[in-house]
């Protein structure tokens, strides 16, 4: 008999943030990073939290009690524009720390408003 199981995509990535902190998350993914608002289904809704998109790009940032930013564990993101992108951020008053080279890659990190470290990327 055949499997034809396969795992082969990821559908989003969650984050933790601190109760309360849906506007700051706004702020930064929207305002700085561009992405939009997907309304959260009701059920989920009442938990707290937000969820952002741009096209198959999908951030949930979830609601954590004890929360503890994710200071080493980060989703990676592709991005056009870097460093128009690493400017906004600055702008904006995020520090941005710079990577380890990586072949094919100009890339930064950045921490959102609850110190979850984002690494953007851009294909060079």
């Amino acid at each position: 008999m055949t499997t034809c199981m396969k795992v082969y995509a990821i559908d989003h990535v969650q984050l933790a943030m601190p109760v309360g902190g849906e506007d700051q998350a706004r702020k930064f993914y929207i305002e700085v990073l561009g992405l939009e608002e997907k309304p959260k289904p009701p059920l989920l809704a009442r938990r707290g939290g937000v969820w952002f998109e741009r096209g198959a790009l999908k951030i949930h940032l979830g609601i954590e009690q004890d929360f503890r930013p994710a200071r080493k564990a980060h989703p990676a993101l592709l991005v056009e524009g870097l460093t128009e992108l690493i400017q906004k951020c600055e702008e904006a008053g995020y520090t941005i720390t710079q990577g380890e080279p990586l072949e094919g890659y100009a890339r930064a990190y950045v921490s959102d408003p609850f110190g979850n470290r984002i690494e953007l990327m851009e294909k060079v």
